[in-house]
């Protein structure tokens, strides 16, 4: 029976991950935890998932090319080659190239394209346009299906009886969102029979709201005629389209109260308007024949002859 010393069962086994053609060169994707930038410029962290780990390590030379700085908690994608640290016997990955994946990639792309953007002048607000007060017919870009309208038309019916609606069915998530927003935008202008469009959608994660933080439907919004209102996700969620449309609402419900002033509102005003038109007539009036009366009563009048 061979007796083998600590190391050659290390140097064994690191032989055999290297021969290996999965784990010799292998792609992980996982969260960091616990990572470290010691004094030589290597980063030491683990990547994990809900019930396994691995420790990793990636050299300064590699790291010179990465566009972001890890960070605990970031979902990265990391390619390298399995080996085993000799001296404590560990296994680990030796990481060659690592990027964001997830959620945090995609949060890369809005951050890039919002700037981009950005620097061309796009979310300027001299060139946003000004919402008509009293749009004859509002153009809601949305899924024909769900909540959204439904509690678009509810408030507009609380609102403003009587108005005049039409929709323009899209898909808002999926392959075919995209190239369906965009299309919808360029009928609507086409078809220029809408004083004010809503583009809008409930709310989501991230991904679900990326055809929003396209530069498809960015480009699409600014090269409207039709001033556009960006209604997409909840309060807390931005995107892309909300900062090149004319005006961006909360929640799909606010768009609704944003875009009709409330018709209470204004047939009171045209009353208390009524009133002070009659009052201001009443006393004109009264002055008049004030007036009247006071020539009436001069002795020419009395008595023309006597000139």
């Amino acid at each position: 029976m061979q007796i083998l010393s600590v190391s050659q069962v290390n140097q064994y086994a690191s032989r055999l991950l290297a021969a290996d053609p999965v784990l010799s060169s292998l792609t992980v994707e996982g969260e960091i935890s616990g990572g470290k930038i010691y004094s030589s410029g290597h980063y030491y962290f683990t990547l994990k998932a809900s019930k396994a780990q691995i420790s990793c390590v990636f050299f300064r030379g590699a790291m010179a090319g990465l566009s972001f700085k890890p960070n605990d908690g970031q979902h990265v994608i990391i390619t390298g080659n399995s080996s085993i640290y000799e001296a404590g016997g560990r296994f680990r990955i030796i990481v060659k190239k690592m990027e964001q994946a997830g959620e945090g990639l995609l949060y890369a792309k809005f951050i890039e394209l919002r700037d981009r953007l950005q620097k061309q002048g796009l979310f300027a607000e001299e060139r946003k346009k000004q919402l008509p007060f009293l749009p004859g017919r509002i153009g809601v870009i949305t899924s024909p299906e769900g909540a959204v309208i439904r509690d678009i038309v509810h408030v507009l019916r609380r609102r403003h009886p009587g108005f005049k609606l039409k929709i323009y069915p899209v898909a808002v998530q999926g392959p075919n969102s995209i190239p369906d927003i965009v299309s919808a935008l360029e009928l609507a202008n086409r078809q220029a029979d809408c004083d004010v469009l809503i583009i809008c959608r409930g709310g989501g994660s991230l991904e679900d709201l990326m055809s929003f933080n396209s530069e498809e439907v960015a480009l699409a919004v600014v090269a409207s005629d039709i001033p556009v209102i960006s209604a997409v996700g909840h309060e807390t969620d931005y995107t892309i389209c909300d900062f090149v449309s004319d005006l961006r609402a909360p929640t799909p419900s606010a768009a609704a109260e944003l875009v009709l002033p409330q018709k209470s509102d204004l047939l009171n005003q045209l009353a208390a308007y009524q009133g002070k038109m009659r009052t201001y007539l009443s006393h004109s009036l009264s002055l008049a024949e004030t007036r009247l009366k006071e020539l009436l009563n001069r002795q020419i009048m009395r008595q023309p002859a006597s000139l």
